[in-house]
């Protein structure tokens, strides 16, 4: 029995706090909104952000920061990517140097383009694990099987991570490679969010499946120059993520991209989905590096380009599809 701590009230640390209180360990759970945190407390629920499931006995909610950090042996951040080097900074104060912190946020740092292990190292001195793979809170606090991956610099954390973590429903494995794990699952969400896009406007099978297959050539291309492997890509973190998040309606990515291809901004998109859209974070971060790597994808440039610069999706599909003609494999 462990003392674990959730920064975040959302769906996927929610889905994992429920997971881990199975297992008997004591939960608090903290987050800004009084109304998730009197939800899970006063009814065993979290209607907003995860609906028809029910939390055991020993999760506690709270508001408060350094009553949630008291005595914490295992700290999840379970907030948004842009939200990682504000939380880190405020728990510093309050957080044992021994506890273990993992994030389970997926996207890299606008502007310093840091991969959000780095983000957390530059303001915590704790053990950093990072937690990734195809994992939809939905299924997983239904106990649907499931599989991740954890990474971090010191692999004798990860596998305390990958036992703290394991379950009958829930398999997870690790993997050395910190930077090829936290690529894949920031890459892919712009790969969802395109997929979404050619759903909304009506495109079928066949441009979905171009779409992933050349997205994970982007995945790979980006990764490799970052210092990822390629191996790495073709597993959990990577083909894993993007196809559970490229043909799911649990995908909010997916789901604000069929908005965008059914008409609706950006701005439109994010109201519908009423959640976080990583991928179009991430889709601004990842076109400002490729420019700077000087690294080729077009799938990203162009959604760039219907995100932030007005261009019509059916024009970005038409512009894609006539290029330069080239070998697959070079």
């Amino acid at each position: 029995m462990s003392k674990i701590t959730f920064l975040g009230g959302g769906s996927f640390g929610s889905a994992l706090s429920v997971l881990l209180a199975k297992k008997g360990n004591v939960i608090t759970l903290w987050d800004r909104k009084k109304s998730v945190i009197d939800d899970i407390n006063n009814n065993r629920s979290n209607n907003k952000y995860l609906k028809d499931v029910r939390f055991p006995e020993n999760v506690f909610a709270t508001e408060d920061i350094t009553l949630a950090l008291k005595d914490s042996e295992f700290v999840i951040l379970a907030v948004p990517s842009h939200a990682i080097r504000e939380i880190s900074k405020v728990i510093k104060p309050y957080i044992s140097k021994e506890a273990i912190v993992i994030s389970i946020a997926k996207g890299i740092e606008e502007g310093s383009y840091k991969r959000l292990s780095q983000v957390i190292e530059e303001e915590l001195e704790n053990p950093i694990v990072v937690f990734s793979g195809p994992s939809h809170a939905e299924e997983v606090s239904l106990d649907i099987p499931t599989t991740v991956v954890v990474s971090s610099k010191d692999m004798d954390k990860a596998k305390v991570v990958q036992e703290l973590f394991f379950t009958q429903s829930l398999r997870v494995y690790t993997n050395d490679d910190l930077i090829g794990v936290e690529i894949g699952g920031a890459v892919k969400n712009i790969i969802a969010l395109a997929a979404g896009i050619s759903d909304g406007i009506g495109y079928g099978d066949n441009a979905k499946a171009a779409l992933m297959t050349r997205g994970m050539n982007e995945i790979i291309k980006v990764g490799e120059c970052l210092g990822g492997k390629k191996e790495t890509f073709f597993g959990l973190t990577g083909m894993g993520d993007l196809i559970v998040t490229c043909t799911s309606f649990h995908s909010r990515n997916r789901r604000a991209g069929i908005l965008i291809g059914e008409g609706k901004t950006m701005d439109e998109a994010i109201e519908g989905v009423g959640m976080v859209v990583e991928g179009i974070k991430s889709c601004k971060a990842f076109y400002e590096l490729k420019e700077k790597l000087n690294v080729s994808m077009p799938i990203t440039d162009t959604l760039y380009k219907v995100l932030f610069q007005n261009k019509d999706p059916k024009k970005g599909v038409k512009e894609l599809m006539q290029r330069d003609k080239k070998s697959e494999i070079y």
